[in-house]
């Protein structure tokens, strides 16, 4: 009984981690809204969904030791958060109120590195977040370049959560540099490859705990 409750106890747990890693970076479109600060916002949300992305995905590919996984987790986040967008919408606001981050495509390239290193964990870890941290800023950049006039919409539907002191005034993009792409893939590819490592130890923790 002990062995099947920490085993469902467990998936129950990616589950949990899966939704916690969506409600965290439900709001990745939120840089549009801070239009005083675009580009800082921009940067900072590509870092928090590359970790944010990484310590979950690999989590849960070391577990299940299958390449594929990653990509089927970034694939869970997505609908969540297509869910939030379609709930917005239904309440009245644009369809480009919420922005969806764009995760598939990096968790690929984490399958994609740990099947290509022959199930590699070490290689996952380095090769893996890196490129998560590389490529996640580039492509939200181009899911960005979709959105419909997104001073419009910011201006027009302030977010009902947002405090008064941040509402948008005055685009000042930017400000301190140029590329946030640039800028976001530089950290998130820094930043990333601990986040990964830290997702390959709570998987050998989780281990520890299932066989106590």
């Amino acid at each position: 009984l002990m062995v099947w409750l920490r085993r469902t106890t467990h998936y129950l747990f990616i589950v949990v981690v899966a939704v916690n890693s969506t409600l965290l970076t439900i709001n990745a479109g939120d840089y549009i809204f801070y239009t005083d600060w675009a580009w800082t916002s921009f940067v900072v949300f590509s870092i928090s969904q590359s970790t944010m992305l990484a310590v979950g995905a690999i989590y849960y590919m070391l577990f299940t030791g299958v390449p594929g996984t990653a990509t089927y987790y970034a694939t869970i986040m997505t609908i969540y958060t297509w869910v939030a967008k379609g709930a917005w919408f239904a309440l009245g606001y644009p369809y480009d109120f919420i922005a969806v981050p764009v995760w598939i495509p990096s968790a690929m390239l984490l399958d994609l590195t740990y099947w290509a290193t022959r199930r590699n964990k070490h290689a996952a870890i380095l090769i893996g977040g890196t490129l998560i941290g590389l490529s996640i800023p580039l492509f939200n950049m181009i899911n960005l370049l979709l959105v419909r006039d997104p001073l419009e919409v910011a201006f027009k539907y302030p977010r009902p959560t947002l405090p008064p002191y941040m509402t948008p005034i005055e685009p000042q993009v930017g400000k301190f540099y140029n590329s946030p792409v640039a800028l976001g893939a530089g950290a998130g590819a820094v930043l990333t490859v601990p986040i990964a490592a830290l997702g390959a130890k709570l998987n050998t923790w989780t281990y520890r705990w299932m066989a106590a």
